[in-house]
C-alpha cells in the first residue's frame, strides 16, 4: 500500500457557453493528486491524505479518487472551503490566480496527521511551500522515514514561493530522510545550483535518485553508478501531469517488484530500478498524448 500526502485543489479552466459567455469549468487536480490517481489506475493499492473540503468541491476530489480506486479514508475532512485556482490562458500559456486562504488544504496541521498503516510513503508538490500544511508534511514524513519507505518530488514552482529559507529548510530535512528522491534538472538547479545529482545521495537515507530531463529521459543516480532510461515517444498534447504520472509508475513497479520497503529498494539491482522507470515512461508518454492531466488505466499500457 502506497499513501499520496499533498495537495488536492479545483482547476477552473477557461471555457465558452453556447451563449458565447465565458466560463470556468471545475476540473480536480493537484500534484500528489494526480500521482494517487495514476497508482490507482495502475492498479496499485494507494491511499490519499491531504486536507479535503465537506464543501462540494472537495466531494467532487473524493468523487475523483474513488473513481480511480484511490482510498480518501485518511484524509482530514473540514467544513474549510476547497483550494480553487483559476487558469487564465494568453497565447496558450497558462496564468494562475490562486485562492488558497484559510482552505481546507493549506490549513492541514501536524495535530490532523493520520495513523499511517501504509508500507510507503509519498510526497511532494506545492504543498510544501506554505504554512501550516507544509510543516505538517514534514512532520509526518520525517515520523514514518525511520520505519517506512519515502519518495518525495520537490515539484518546486518558485512563483509559489513566499519564504525562500523557509522552504528550503523544509526541502532540505525531507530530502535528507528520502529514500528515494525523483527531481527535474530545472529543479536540481533551482536547489542546488548543480546538474549532477549525485549530491543528493550524500543523505545516508537516499538510496535512489531520479534525475528527469523531459524529452531526454531520467537518469537513475545510485551508489554504484548512474545510467539512463530513455522517454517514450509520443504524441505530445501537453505535459499536465507527466511527471506525476512518472512518479506513479515507477512506484506501481517497486510494488509490482515486491520491493516496496526500505531494504527492498537499497537493494535493488539496476535492472530492477530500470524496469520500474520503464514504467513510469511508458505511463507518462500515454499522459501527454492527451489533454489535461489524464494518467492511464493498466490495460491501456
Amino acid at each position: 500500500m502506497i499513501i499520496c500526502c499533498g495537495e488536492a485543489l479545483i482547476d477552473m479552466l477557461p471555457r465558452d457557453t453556447p451563449a458565447g459567455e465565458a466560463a470556468f469549468a471545475p476540473y480536480a487536480g493537484g500534484a500528489v493528486f494526480n500521482t494517487a490517481i495514476a497508482l490507482g489506475r495502475l492498479g496499485a493499492p494507494v491511499q490519499f491524505f491531504s486536507g479535503l473540503s465537506s464543501d462540494l468541491f472537495g466531494e467532487q476530489l473524493r468523487s475523483v479518487l474513488a473513481d480511480s480506486k484511490v482510498d480518501s479514508g485518511p484524509a482530514h475532512v473540514s467544513d474549510r472551503p476547497t483550494t480553487l485556482a483559476f487558469v487564465r490562458l494568453t497565447d496558450g500559456h497558462a496564468s494562475y490566480a490562486f485562492y488558497d486562504e484559510n482552505t481546507a488544504g493549506r490549513m492541514l496541521t501536524p495535530a490532523d496527521l493520520p495513523d499511517v498503516t501504509a508500507d510507503a510513503l509519498f510526497f511532494g508538490g506545492i504543498s510544501l511551500v506554505v504554512e501550516p500544511c507544509g510543516e505538517a508534511y514534514k512532520a509526518l514524513m520525517l515520523r514514518e522515514a525511520p520505519a517506512k519507505l519515502t519518495m518525495i518530488d520537490p515539484n518546486i514552482r518558485p512563483g509559489f514561493i513566499t519564504d525562500e529559507n523557509a522552504y528550503r529548510a523544509r526541502l532540505n530535512a525531507m530530502l535528507a530522510v528520502a529514500d528515494v528522491v525523483k527531481i527535474s534538472d530545472e529543479d536540481l538547479q533551482w536547489l542546488t545550483g548543480d546538474s549532477d545529482g549525485a549530491g543528493l545521495l550524500d543523505n545516508e537515507a537516499t538510496q535512489v535518485v531520479l534525475l528527469t530531463r523531459g524529452a531526454d529521459g531520467v537518469t537513475i543516480i545510485t551508489r554504484r553508478g548512474r545510467f539512463d532510461v530513455a522517454a517514450q515517444r509520443a504524441q505530445v498534447v501537453d505535459t499536465v501531469g507527466a511527471g506525476d504520472t512518472f512518479n506513479a509508475g515507477f512506484l506501481a513497479g517497486l510494488d509490482r517488484a515486491g520491493l516496496l520497503t526500505k531494504a527492498g529498494v537499497a537493494g535493488a539491482t539496476d535492472n530492477q530500478l530500470r524496469s520500474a522507470a520503464e514504467l513510469g515512461a511508458k505511463a507518462a508518454a500515454i499522459t501527454v498524448a492527451r489533454a489535461g492531466a489524464n494518467p492511464p488505466w493498466a490495460h491501456e499500457l
